[in-house]
């Protein structure tokens, strides 16, 4: 039924009932009105409204229910849908609603991974700029800092061998930097070994105790995969680092059945009623792109808890 028919039938259900009974209720109206008519034809008055506001809510509720739905819509959180019942226009209007969120979803999806591809390639660029020509650059300064402080004269040779161990700490960060922006242990021993790196690279440079669990038993994961895998972990690290205050951090990886679960729990200041920055929304683009599932919440430690669950190809598992 469209949704003009569900509503003037309801209006024919109230005024029918009204005219049945003026036609059988002993009811008369005098010329002029006296007050006894007049409280009877006001009292069925409202009750004509109430009927009809009351059937009103109760048809034009899908409509409610699609505003609700309209104004909590999140393309990084996908799978919600109204339920359809029937097939009148109303149930039409439902059953387009959710088409519409597949296709933009479907779209979301499709635009995040090109984005994210075209920034990982940018990130893969940039650090093997930082690592072939400004690393060199650094290293032959470094050299020839070291030639010139072992001729230099006495008085000299501190200042020089100053310059040397600050050129030295410049070389090392460069280097750090350019691991963060693409891990090449990532690409050449695994996940493992990437996520071993990274946890101890945050503990020496940021004071944090991190603990470090991860499965020996994990099924062979793609490259994309395994990118958002370590992709989240740095984010969430990065996150208990700057913005938690946080003193330990417990990372997890696991293989449970049909996924593979990635835990980072920290015990900071948690996430309280705070609005999710880029980092957070990052993290879920991420996940959508491997259709997995991101959970950021409270920790059993007071403070926050990233848990990222990727389902397994069913002959993985």
């Amino acid at each position: 039924m469209s949704l003009f028919w569900r509503i003037f039938g309801l209006n024919a259900v109230v005024l029918g009932a009204a005219t049945a009974l003026l036609l059988w209720a002993p009811v008369t109206v005098s010329v002029p009105v006296v007050l006894t008519e007049a409280v009877v034809l006001v009292g069925g008055l409202v009750v004509m409204l109430v009927a009809n506001a009351a059937l009103l809510r109760i048809g034009l509720a899908p409509l409610d229910r699609l505003a609700r739905q309209m104004t909590t819509v999140d393309l990084l959180r996908q799978g919600r849908r109204l339920p359809v019942n029937g097939h009148g226009g109303v149930a039409q209007l439902l059953r387009t609603f959710n088409e519409m969120l597949d296709r933009l979803e479907a779209e979301r999806a499709t635009s995040t991974a090109r984005v994210l591809s075209a920034q990982e390639a940018e990130r893969r660029r940039i650090a093997q700029e930082l690592h072939d020509e400004v690393g060199q650059s650094m290293t032959a300064v470094l050299l020839e800092l070291k030639r010139v402080a072992d001729r230099a004269p006495e008085a000299l040779r501190a200042d020089l061998q100053h310059a040397q161990e600050t050129t030295r700490q410049s070389l090392d960060e460069v280097r750090r930097i350019a691991r963060r922006l693409r891990p090449g242990v990532l690409d050449d021993l695994g996940l493992v070994s990437a996520l071993t790196a990274l946890t101890t690279d945050y503990a020496t440079h940021t004071g944090l105790a991190v603990q470090r669990r991860c499965a020996p038993d994990l099924p062979p994961l793609d490259p994309e995969t395994e990118l958002v895998l370590y992709r989240v972990a740095q984010e969430a690290l990065t996150n208990a680092a700057r913005h938690a205050g946080a003193a330990h951090v417990e990372l997890t990886l696991r293989h449970s059945g049909t996924e593979v679960v990635l835990d980072v729990c920290d015990d900071g200041r948690g996430l309280g009623h705070a609005w999710e920055g880029a980092g957070i929304r990052g993290m879920r683009e991420r996940a959508l792109l491997i259709d997995a599932g991101l959970d950021i919440g409270p920790g059993p430690a007071g403070g926050a808890r990233v848990r990222l669950t990727v389902p397994l190809p069913r002959d993985a598992a």
